[in-house]
C-alpha cells in the first residue's frame, strides 16, 4: 500500500534577490511502514519537502496526498520531530509528552495510561517530573519523539532530529528509533545529512540533487539489523553500499547550484 504519493511537486521561495526554485519536479513514493531517509547537499529542498509533507508549507505546484487524500494543512496522521526539540520548558516531561493529547480531549486516566507507556518505552522512568532543564540533549530528543508518538501517528517525519547530539548520544537516540520502528512499523520519512545514520536506520534511501531539488538516486538497503550495531556497521555490505550513497550526495554537492529568476 503507498501511504504517501508526491507528483512532479514545485515549490519557488521569494528573496530580495528574486525568487529561489527550492523544489522542482519531486517524484516519491512512501510504503505503509516503510523507513525512507532523504539526503542531498546543504539547500537543496530536504527540509522543505518535509515540511509540504507536513502540511506547514503549501506547494506552488503538482501533488501531496497521504492515503489517497490530497495534504492541505498539518494533521495527527503525521507527526514530525525537529532537531531543535521544541519541548516547552515549563512543562515536565510527562506534561510536555501528555500536552496533545489534553489539547484534544483525552481523559486524563487515558492520557495518564498512554504518557507512562511512553515514558517506559524511551526509558526515562524517574524522570517524569523533572524539566526540559533538567535534561541531557539526548533526553530531551525522547521526550520530543515521545510527544510525537503519544497521538499515534500513521507516520512519522524525522527533520534531523539527532543533529544537535554529540556522537554516542546520536548513536544511542538512533539504535532507539530503530527499535521502535521495528516495533511498531510506522511510516518514516527521515531528512539528515549523516550518511550513515541514513545507511543504519533506512530501507531506502533517496537522493537529491542541487538546487533546486529533486530525487535523482534511490538505494535500497538491504541489511541485517537483528544484532548488535557493530555487527551491522562493520560489515562489508554496508560499507559498500555507505560508499555508493556518500559518491551520489558528493557529486551533486560538486555540481553549480541553479542561479535565482
Amino acid at each position: 500500500m503507498i501511504r504517501i504519493c508526491v507528483r512532479n511537486l514545485h515549490k519557488r521561495y521569494r528573496s530580495r534577490d528574486g525568487e529561489v526554485a527550492a523544489l522542482a519536479g519531486v517524484e516519491l513514493e512512501v510504503r505503509e511502514g516503510e523507513f525512507v531517509t532523504i539526503v542531498g547537499p546543504s539547500g537543496c529542498g530536504k527540509s522543505t519537502l518535509l515540511y509540504v509533507l507536513g502540511g506547514f508549507i503549501a506547494a506552488d505546484g503538482g501533488s501531496t496526498a497521504v492515503d489517497g487524500e490530497a495534504i492541505v494543512g498539518p494533521g495527527v496522521d503525521r507527526g514530525i520531530v525537529f532537531q531543535e526539540y521544541a519541548l516547552f520548558p515549563w512543562l515536565t516531561v510527562a506534561q510536555n509528552i501528555g500536552y496533545g493529547l489534553e489539547m484534544t480531549g483525552v481523559p486524563r486516566a487515558e492520557r495518564k495510561t498512554i504518557v507512562d507507556r511512553l515514558i517506559h518505552t524511551i526509558g526515562l522512568q524517574g524522570f517524569e517530573h523533572r524539566f526540559p532543564r533538567e535534561l541531557s540533549g539526548g533526553m530531551k530528543q525522547r521526550v520530543a519523539l515521545a510527544r510525537t508518538l503519544a497521538y499515534d501517528p500513521k507516520i512519522l517525519l524525522l527533520d534531523e532530529p539527532f543533529g544537535a547530539l554529540d556522537a554516542l548520544t546520536r548513536e544511542a537516540m538512533q539504535d532507539e528509533l530503530l527499535r521502535l520502528w521495528q516495533r511498531t512499523r510506522k511510516t518514516v520519512v527521515m531528512v539528515t545529512h549523516d550518511v550513515n545514520e541514513a545507511v543504519y536506520l533506512s530501507e531506502r534511501v533517496l537522493v537529491m540533487s542541487r538546487r533546486p531539488g529533486r530525487i535523482v538516486h534511490e538505494f535500497v538497503i538491504a541489511l541485517d539489523r537483528s544484532r548488535e550495531r557493530e555487527h551491522t556497521i562493520l560489515t562489508e555490505a554496508f560499507n559498500a553500499v555507505r560508499n555508493q550513497v556518500w559518491l551520489a550526495v558528493r557529486r551533486q554537492a560538486d555540481q553549480a547550484p541553479a542561479s535565482m529568476t
